[in-house]
């Protein structure tokens, strides 16, 4: 996990969200901050994300690219779809994700997640 990465996550969702001047509701920033900043798995889900930003794949082939377990990707994509940030297309096996709508309307949110991630990321605890 490195503050490199979360600076080019933070590239991609700026193009993607030029064009969208909607701001989420609390709720929906809630969810995002909840799923990608404060739960052990959140800096995988993103990465997840944003490899699904640049194309729809499934789940063998997110595990070849982000060189992670098979079931370890199951389970992150088993998060993201009850929250309804990826939408899946198939069944089992060679079923294919893809950002939902929900995601894409509230990008600008995701934004301020990662900005979020990073300043947790780069913030050093104190032990007295």
């Amino acid at each position: 996990m490195s503050t490199e990465q979360l600076l080019e996550f933070k590239k991609i969702i700026e193009e993607r969200s030029k064009s969208e001047t909607r701001n989420a509701d609390r709720q929906t920033r809630k969810l995002l901050f909840y799923l990608f900043t404060s739960t052990r798995g959140g800096f995988t889900r993103l990465r997840i994300i944003m490899l699904l930003l640049e194309k729809p794949l499934n789940t063998h082939q997110i595990s070849q690219d982000l060189k992670l377990d098979y079931k370890a990707v199951q389970h992150h994509m088993k998060v993201l779809e009850k929250n309804n940030m990826v939408s899946k297309l198939g069944e089992k096996y060679g079923a294919i994700y893809h950002i939902s709508n929900f995601l894409e309307i509230n990008i600008r949110s995701l934004d301020e997640a990662i900005d979020k991630l990073d300043r947790k990321m780069n913030h050093k605890k104190v032990y007295i």
